[in-house]
C-alpha cells in the first residue's frame, strides 16, 4: 500500500490518475465513491471492556478535498449455537496467578484509542528561518571534541570505572565495536522516571504508442535561474560563510559542496501546482509543558503523542577506457566543476552504454557516500536504515525537475542491530516547535541554546541535559549520546502513552480443512511452536490463543484450572461470536502445559478430516472480537481460497491469460471485506500475518489486504508439500522459527521529518495513515522496509544541509514504550550536475519499483512498464543535455546512473511487471507485496542477482572471519556469455540460491563439493550441500554462510544441472539475455536511444 498515491498528472495525451488507496492525509478506504465510509461490522470493546469512542473510515477521492466526517462504528449483537468438545485428558498443572489481570485495574489508560483532538497551534516564529541571528559565537568551534574525541568505553573497568549506570549491550560478532546502554540519572535534587513520466511526446509519425502513458512522476513546473546575490539573513545557528568557505554546523564545515554565491543566492520557488491531494498545513505540535526548555508536552491523541510535524563509496569500479584525454576537459563540459572531490567528478564521468559492457563492479554496490565533512559523515545514519534517492538535494523543484531523477526515501527503521544507543532520561529534549528530536545536526549557540536542523527555531537547553554521566561532567550537553548518535532509543515516560503498555499477545489463527493437513503444514506448525515457544518475546504478562477452522469455528479453552484443553466449536458462522471472554486468550505461563497439550495433539485430531470448505472471514472475526481489548499480532495460516461465510471468494484467474502481452487483470481485491477488517483491527492495535500456504489459486490479491493495512506480513508458498516438496517445507520451518522468535514492536506510530522547504507527499509500505503523517503500525517487526517521496515547496538556498528524522514510537514485548530515531545529513547543491553526482542508483531503483506497482494497480500493468522506461529516457536525455559540449555519438549516462537501464529492465523482467511469460497471479501479487514491503537489500537481490563462478575461486581477497575463510569471486554479469560448460557458477537471487553445474564440469570439484563422483550422477531434486571435510567444500558452505547472514529470513538452495530441466528457472534470472517476450540489454539500450532521438 501507499499513500498517497501519483499525484494528477498533466501529460501531453492528458492523462490524469488520482491517489492511490490510504494516501497521505487520505484515510485509508479509497475504493468507490467519494466520501463514501466502512462501518464496521464488529462491536469494539475498550482496553477493559469499556467500548472505546467509535470511528468509521471515510473514503474521499484523489483530489484536493477536505477529508469527510467519521461515521460512527456499528455495534452489532451477536449469539450463535455453541458446544464443547473435551480433548484427551491431561494432568492438571500448578500455575501462579496472572499477572496481567491485576494491572488492568491499577493504571487506568489516559485516554481510550480513537479519540480525536486537536493540536493546539504552535508559538514558534512565523518564519524561523529568518529568525535573528546570535552574534556570539558557539563555544564549541572543534568537531573533533564534539564527535570524534569523545569514545564510548569498551568496559566498565575502562575509563569510567565508578560508572554504575552504563551497561554493555553485547556483541553479535567478534570485534565489533559496542555502544553503551546509558540510564540518565536526573539531575541532583529531582527525580527519574526510570517521478517520473510514462509519456513521450511525439515528434512524428515513428512514436511508439504503447509508450503513451500517465507519469510515475510529475514534475511541477519552475524555473532555476539563478538571480543575483541577496544579503539575505543567514538563518541563525548557521554561520555566515566568507567567500569561497562553506557554511558551519557546530563549527565544521561542509566540504566544498555549496560555494559562497550559492549560499546567498534566493532561487524563485517552484509551482507546485501539479499535486491533486495539497496538504493542509502543518501544525507547530507545540503545547504546554511542565518540564523545562524544549522537554515534551504530555499528549492527548495518538496524532500528538510522538510530537506532530513541522508546516559507501561512490561506484568507481567502471569502466578501464576514458572517452577524455583529461579529467579537465571532462569539468569544463561539465561547466567548470570547482571544489568537487575527484570521486564526484569520477561519478558524472560520461560513459557511453553501448560500447562499455563490463559496468559492474567486483563486488556488490555500496551506497554513495554524501559529500560532507568527515565528522559530519561520522555522525549520519547509515544507509542500511536510511537512505536517500539522491545524496545530493537540490535547491529547487525547477532544478529537481531537470534532473529528471525521482526524490525519495527508504527506511528500515526496525531492524536488528548490533550497536543502539539505549537512553534513560527525565527529558527527552525536542524542539518545541516542529518536535524534532535533538541530534548530531543541531547547532549549539551557547550551553543554553540550540537551534533545530529542521526548523530552525532556537531552543532552550534542560537542566538535566546539561549533567553528561558518562563523562560524569555538567556543562557539556553536546556530548551526550544523543548529540553523537544519529541512531538513539530513548525509553519513553508516560507522557508517551495513553493506556498502560500492552502485553504481548499472540493469537494463531489455523486452516485445518483437508487440504492443510494433506500439505503438512499443520504438524511443521505445532513441533516448530512447540520448540520455540519458550523463545517468544515477551515477560510474564505474554498471552497466547488458538483458533482453527474449516466449515466451522474451533475455539480453545486453556484455562489454567482445567484438566485438558476443552474445544468450543461455533458452527453458526453467519453471526460470529465468542463463547468465553475469559480462558481463550490466556496467560503463557500460567498455561503452559495445556498449551503444549493442544499443540502435541492438534495434528492427529485433524488428521482423518475430509472437511473442504474454508471459512477464513468468520475466524477472522472471531479474531478480532477476541483481541479488541488489548491489541496484539494474529497469525493466519491458510491453504485455500475461502468458500463459506463472509469474505468468501471465486476464483478469477484464467490460466490462459497468464502469458498475456495485452494486460493483467484482478491485481486489485475483489471485495472489501478484508480491508475494512484490516482498519477495524488497526484501530484496536491488532496487526495481522498472512501465511498462504497454497498450491491453487487463492486470491492473494483480496487476502493479502489483511496485512497491508494493518501493518502486518505476507508469506507464500506456493508449492508446500511435505512429500512432493520438502525444500519449502524446510524453508517455511526455518522461516517459522524466526518468525516466532524476532523481535516485535506493539501499537507503534511513526513520523517522518524533514527540513523546512521540503515535504513528504507519499507513503509505501504496509500501514495505515492516522492522520497527514503519522503511520499507524499495530505491529512493527524488523524485517519490514518503508518507502517515501518527496518533493521540494520551498528554495534551500539559504542552508547547506538538509536533514531527514524518523521517529518510531511502539512499545516492546517487555512491556516498555520507546522511540527509536534516526536522523540522516545530506548537503543542499545548486548545479544540475552535483545532482547527477549523487545519484544513488540502487535507491532510484527501489523507489520506482514501489511507484511501478502503485501504478499497476491503480491503472495497468502496461503503463506502469512504459513508465519505467520513460524513466530512464528522460533521466539519460536530461543529462545529455547538460554535457552538450561533449560531442559524441552513442547512449550516454554518468558513471553514477551507468547501471540505472540494467536495472530498469532488471525491473520489467521481474514476475511483478513481467509479460508475455506464463505468471501465476498469486505469484504475481506476491511478488508486488514484496516489492512494497521489503527493505532496499532485498528488494535489489531480488532485482538483480549477483552471479559468481565457483570452480575458478581462490583465496585472493578472501575474508578470514572465526576461523574460516570466505572466499570473495567477482561478480559477473547475468548473461549466458559468462556461463561455460566447464564451469560451476552460484546465483544469489535473495529468496534462493541456485548453483550450477556445467555438464563438463570438473569432475574434482563435483566430487569434492557434492560429493558425486561425476555430473551424471548429481541427484535430480539436490537442495543441500554435504558437509565433506575438503577444502573446497568448507570453503563453499562458508560462502554461502556468510551470504545467508546478511539476511533474515532462510534461503533455499537448488542444485541445476546443466542437462535438467530445472535450469530454466535459473536462466529466467539471466537479464540481460534476450527471452521470447523480452528484449536483451543491447537491444533495450538501442530502444532507449530511439525514444531520447524523438
Amino acid at each position: 500500500m501507499s499513500a498517497p498515491g501519483f499525484t494528477s498528472l498533466k501529460t501531453s495525451l492528458g492523462h490524469s490518475l488520482n491517489s492511490t488507496p490510504n494516501g497521505g492525509a487520505a484515510p485509508p478506504c479509497q475504493n468507490g465513491p467519494g466520501g463514501q465510509t466502512y462501518p464496521s461490522t464488529y462491536p469494539l470493546t475498550g482496553y477493559y471492556g469499556a467500548g472505546p469512542q467509535q470511528q468509521g473510515y471515510p473514503t474521499i477521492p484523489g483530489h484536493c478535498a477536505p477529508a469527510p466526517p467519521k461515521a460512527p462504528i456499528t455495534n452489532n449483537d451477536h449469539s450463535a449455537y455453541c458446544h464443547q468438545q473435551p480433548l484427551q485428558p491431561t494432568a492438571a498443572p500448578t500455575v501462579a496467578p496472572s499477572a496481567y489481570g491485576a494491572a488492568q485495574g491499577s493504571h487506568p489508560p489516559s485516554l481510550p484509542y480513537g479519540t480525536p483532538t486537536t493540536l493546539p497551534t504552535s508559538t514558534a516564529p512565523q518564519n524561523p528561518q529568518h529568525a535573528p541571528s546570535f552574534q556570539q559565537p558557539a563555544p564549541y568551534a572543534q568537531l573533533g571534541a564534539y564527535y570524534g574525541q569523545q569514545q564510548y568505553p569498551t568496559s566498565q573497568a575502562q575509563r569510567h570505572p565508578q560508572q554504575p549506570n552504563l551497561v554493555l549491550a553485547p556483541p553479535t560478532s567478534p570485534g565489533a565495536p559496542l555502544y553503551p546502554i546509558v540510564s540518565y540519572p536526573s539531575v541532583p535534587g529531582s527525580s527519574q522516571y526510570g517521478t517520473l513520466r510514462s509519456s513521450q511526446t511525439p515528434t512524428g509519425p515513428a512514436a511508439v504508442p504503447n509508450l503513451m502513458g500517465a507519469p510515475l512522476h510529475q514534475y511541477a513546473p519552475g524555473n532555476d535561474t539563478s538571480h543575483p546575490a541577496s544579503t539575505a539573513a543567514v538563518p541563525p545557528g548557521y554561520s555566515m560563510a566568507p567567500p569561497g568557505q562553506p557554511a558551519t554546523v557546530n563549527g565544521q564545515g561542509n566540504a566544498g559542496t555549496v560555494n559562497s554565491s550559492a549560499l546567498l543566492r534566493m532561487s524563485t520557488t517552484a509551482s507546485h501546482n501539479c499535486f491533486a491531494l495539497h496538504l493542509p498545513p502543518f501544525s507547530g505540535g507545540d503545547s504546554s509543558s511542565t518540564t523545562t526548555g524544549s522537554a515534551s508536552p504530555v499528549p492527548n491523541s495518538y496524532d500528538s503523542l510522538e510530537g506532530g510535524s513541522y508546516p559507501g563509496t561512490y561506484f568507481t569500479q567502471l569502466l578501464t577506457s576514458n572517452p577524455f584525454p583529461n579529467m579537465s576537459q571532462l569539468s569544463a563540459a561539465l561547466g567548470g566543476l570547482s571544489g568537487v572531490p575527484e570521486l564526484e567528478v569520477e561519478a558524472l564521468r560520461p560513459v557511453n552504454l553501448l560500447q562499455e559492457r563490463n559496468l559492474l563492479p567486483h563486488r556488490p554496490l555500496d551506497a554513495p557516500e554524501p559529500n560532507l565533512s568527515a565528522d559530519l559523515k561520522k555522525a549520519n545514519c547509515s544507509p542500511d536504515t536510511f537512505r536517500c534517492t539522491l545524496t545530493n538535494i537540490p535547491q529547487t523543484q525547477a532544478l529537481l525537475n531537470k534532473a529528471r531523477l525521482p526524490l525519495g526515501l527508504l527506511l528500515h527503521p526496525f531492524r536488528d542491530l548490533t550497536q543502539l544507543p539505549v537512553i534513560t532520561s527525565n527529558t527527552i529534549v525536542r524542539c518545541r516547535s516542529c518536535r524534532t528530536y535533538i541530534n548530531p545536526f543541531v547547532s549549539f549557540l551557547d550551553q543554553r541554546r540550540w537551534k533545530c536542523n529542521l526548523c530552525y527555531r532556537v531552543n532552550d537547553v534542560p537542566d538535566e541535559f546539561m549533567y553528561n554521566p558518562v563523562t560524569r561532567s555538567y556543562g557539556e550537553p553536546h556530548k551526550r549520546p544523543e548529540v553523537q548518535n544519529s541512531t538513539v532509543e530513548f525509553i519513553a515516560s508516560s507522557d508517551y502513552m495513553l493506556r498502560p503498555p500492552q502485553p504481548a499477545v499472540y493469537l494463531f489463527v489455523l486452516d485445518v480443512s483437508h487440504n492443510a493437513v494433506e500439505g503438512g503444514y499443520l504438524n511443521v506448525f505445532c513441533h516448530t511452536l512447540l520448540e520455540n515457544l519458550d523463545k517468544m518475546p515477551g515477560d510474564t504478562r505474554t498471552r497466547v490463543g488458538f483458533i482453527t477452522f474449516n466449515s466451522t469455528i474451533h475455539f480453545y479453552n486453556l484455562n489454567e484450572s482445567l484438566s485438558q484443553p476443552q474445544m468450543l466449536v461455533v458452527s453458526d458462522i453467519d453471526d460470529i461470536f465468542i463463547p468465553t471472554h475469559d480462558s481463550l486468550l490466556v496467560n503463557l505461563k500460567e498455561s503452559r502445559a495445556l498449551v503444549r497439550v493442544l499443540l502435541t495433539s492438534l495434528h492427529s485430531m485433524f488428521s482423518q478430516t475430509r472437511e473442504t470448505h474454508s471459512a477464513l472471514g468468520p475466524a477472522l472475526q472471531a479474531a478480532y472480537k477476541l483481541m479488541s481489548p488489548t491489541g496484539g499480532r494474529v497469525s493466519v495460516f491458510q491453504t485455500q481460497l475461502p468458500t463459506l461465510g463472509a469474505g468468501l471468494l471465486q476464483s478469477r484467474e484464467d490460466p490462459n491469460q497468464r502469458s498475456s502481452t495485452k494486460g493483467v487483470q484482478h491485481l486489485g481485491p475483489a471485495t472489501d471485506f478484508y480491508k475494512k477488517l484490516a482498519l477495524d483491527c488497526s484501530g484496536q492495535q491488532i496487526g495481522v500475518d498472512l501465511f498462504l500456504l497454497s498450491s491453487q489459486y487463492s486470491d492473494l490479491a483480496s487476502l493479502a489486504c489483511m496485512s497491508k493495512f494493518s501493518a502486518g506480513s505476507i508469506f507464500y508458498y506456493p508449492s508446500l508439500h511435505h512429500v512432493h516438496n520438502p525444500a519449502q517445507l524446510d524453508k517455511f520451518q526455518k522461516d517459522l522459527e524466526r518468525y516466532l522468535t524476532r523481535k516485535i514492536g506493539f501499537e507503534a506510530v511513526m513520523r517522518i521529518r524533514c527540513t523546512k522547504g521540503l515535504s513528504i507527499h507519499t507513503f509505501h509500505g504496509n500501514f495505515f495513515v492516522r492522520s497527514t503523517d503519522l503511520l499507524s503500525l499495530a505491529n512493527i517487526n524488523p524485517d519490514s522496509g518503508f518507502a517515501v517521496q518527496m518533493s521540494i515547496e520551498e528554495s534551500l538556498a539559504d542552508t547547506s544541509l538538509a536533514c531527514f528524522q524518523s521517529a518510531l514510537l511502539y512499545t516492546s514485548s517487555k512491556g516498555k514504550r520507546r522511540i527509536r530515531v534516526h536522523t540522516l545529513c545530506l548537503p543542499v547543491v545548486s548545479q544540475l550536475s552535483d545532482v547527477y553526482a549523487g545519484a544513488d542508483v540502487q535507491a532510484i531503483t527501489c523507489l520506482l519499483a514501489n511507484m511501478a506497482i502503485d501504478r499497476s494497480i491503480s491503472s495497468s500493468l502496461s503503463d506502469a512498464r512504459d513508465a519505467l522506461v520513460n524513466a530512464v529516457v528522460d533521466s539519460l536525455s536530461a543529462y545529455k543535455n547538460t554535457v552538450s559540449n561533449i560531442q559524441q555519438s552513442g547512449l550516454i549516462a554518468p558513471a553514477a546512473l551507468c547501471l540505472f537501464p540494467l536495472y530498469v529492465l532488471a525491473l520489467l523482467k521481474q514476475k511483478a511487471l513481467r509479460t508475455g511469460t506464463s505468471t501465476k497471479l498469486d505469484e504475481r501479487v506476491f511478488a508486488m507485496c514484496e516489492f512494497k514491503s521489503q527493505p532496499l537489500q532485498q528488494i535489489m537481490r531480488t532485482v538483480h542477482p549477483d552471479l559468481y563462478r565457483l570452480d575458478t575461486m581462490s583465496d585472493q581477497g578472501a575474508l578470514h572471519l572465526n576461523d574460516c575463510i570466505v572466499p570473495q569471486p567477482h561478480l559477473l554479469h547475468l548473461t549466458a556469455e559468462k556461463l561455460t560448460r566447464e564451469g560451476a557458477f552460484l546465483m544469489d537471487c535473495g529468496s534462493v540460491f541456485y548453483l550450477w553445474i556445467g555438464k563438463c564440469c570438473n569432475d574434482m570439484f563435483i566430487r569434492d563439493v557434492l560429493g558425486c563422483p561425476n555430473h551424471a550422477s548429481i541427484p535430480p531434486n539436490m537442495t543441500q550441500i554435504p558437509e565433506l571435510e575438503t577444502p573446497l567444500s568448507e570453503r563453499l558452505r562458508a560462502l554461502l554462510a556468510w551470504l545467508q547472514d546478511s539476511r533474515t529470513f532462510s534461503s533455499t538452495l537448488h542444485v541445476v544441472k546443466d542437462d535438467a530441466t530445472a535450469k530454466t528457472s535459473f536462466f529466467q534470472h539471466l537479464v540481460e539475455d534476450r527471452s521470447e517476450s523480452a528484449l536483451s540489454y543491447y537491444e533495450f539500450l538501442l530502444h532507449i536511444q530511439q525514444q531520447m532521438s524523438k
